[in-house]
């Protein structure tokens, strides 16, 4: 269950958002979408060497991280962050589906400014038979000589939440096998062009009541995996506490499974235990030793639903307090050593 917060703790956090609010990022160039494409591009590592991504693999830090569904250039998205955070993100989240271009000069842009990318390839209308068997071969090549281009890190997510229904890649549409077949094959294609500037996240969701399938028979294994993902939200339905929502998938995945966690999509649901809940998940996430959590700064009304749910941070001014407060109290904030 959820603690309830320390005695004057919302009077000093308030005080802390009133004396606080503060843009981190002020950037020129932007266009009326939020573009901050600068003349040129931007390049984050010299073009002689490719970037390699090994010495990242085991964070001593715990990364604070933001996702949304715009393009690495639609800058907006970090610059709200800061400011309702109170700290730049230091992961950029964002979604391609499959088929689409990979874009080098706007993944380093992000790089250039403190952000890790971390992008969630979605196999939309494709088939992982199809992708394991080798038909996909020409586009896997195509995007892996992108991403190597980049010569930035990428953290790369590839058909996540394979064990929900809701997914035209889960349960009751492709076999978990075929999943396994087709995450093996992206992976030995990258690593058969040199690519060495990916860290592979495999990213389930949390298993509840809406994602039931079992999770060992979709890990491709230790050797195609660097970090272990996991989605889970707090609210409407499920998510309740730490102990609830992530807990239980967590030592699921452990007997089968020690990479480093990172919880690639959470965010808890505007309601009268936010405050609470915003407490419980930056707790428990510290206390299971996660290497990160990514939120989903967003008001969206999701499939089968009638209502919005609102999971920004800045839904009450004792929400935004929380979230500064509490992220700060449990670690979460990691600057990337650049070498």
């Amino acid at each position: 269950m959820a603690r309830r917060p320390r005695p004057g703790y919302l009077l000093a956090a308030v005080a802390l958002v009133i004396a606080g609010l503060v843009a981190a990022y002020v950037l020129g160039g932007k266009s009326a979408a939020g573009d901050t494409r600068e003349a040129g591009g931007a390049s984050s590592a010299s073009p002689e060497a490719p970037f390699d991504v090994s010495s990242m693999l085991r964070p001593s830090g715990r990364m604070l991280g933001v996702v949304d569904n715009k393009t690495p250039w639609q800058y907006d998205i970090v610059k709200t962050f800061t400011e309702q955070a109170g700290r730049a993100p230091d992961i950029r989240e964002y979604y391609t589906s499959w088929g689409d271009d990979f874009d080098p000069e706007g993944n380093a842009f992000l790089w250039k400014h403190g952000q890790l990318p971390m992008l969630a390839l979605v196999p939309v209308d494709t088939s992982l038979a199809g992708v394991a068997e080798g038909a996909e071969d020409t586009y896997i090549r195509k995007l892996a000589h992108q991403v190597a281009a980049y010569r930035g890190p990428l953290a790369l997510s590839f058909a996540g939440e394979m064990n929900s229904p809701w997914n035209g890649w889960g349960p009751g549409h492709e076999k978990p096998s075929d999943f396994v077949g087709a995450w093996r094959h992206l992976h030995d294609v990258f690593r058969e062009l040199g690519v060495t500037n990916v860290i592979w996240v495999w990213n389930p969701h949390v298993v509840d009541t809406a994602s039931k399938a079992e999770l060992r028979p979709y890990f491709p294994g230790n050797d195609y995996v660097d970090w272990v993902g996991v989605v889970g939200y707090y609210g409407p339905v499920d998510g309740v506490a730490f102990s609830t929502l992530f807990t239980p998938t967590l030592k699921k995945i452990g007997r089968f499974c020690d990479k480093p966690v990172l919880i690639t999509e959470t965010g808890v649901a505007q309601g009268s235990r936010k405050q609470a809940q915003i407490r419980d998940l930056f707790d428990g996430a510290a206390d299971a030793g996660v290497i990160g959590l990514v939120w989903y700064d967003q008001r969206k009304t999701w499939p089968g639903s009638s209502q919005p749910t609102d999971w920004r941070i800045d839904t009450s001014l004792g929400a935004q307090a929380a979230f500064r407060v509490e992220s700060a109290r449990a670690g979460f904030g990691h600057p990337f050593t650049r070498d």
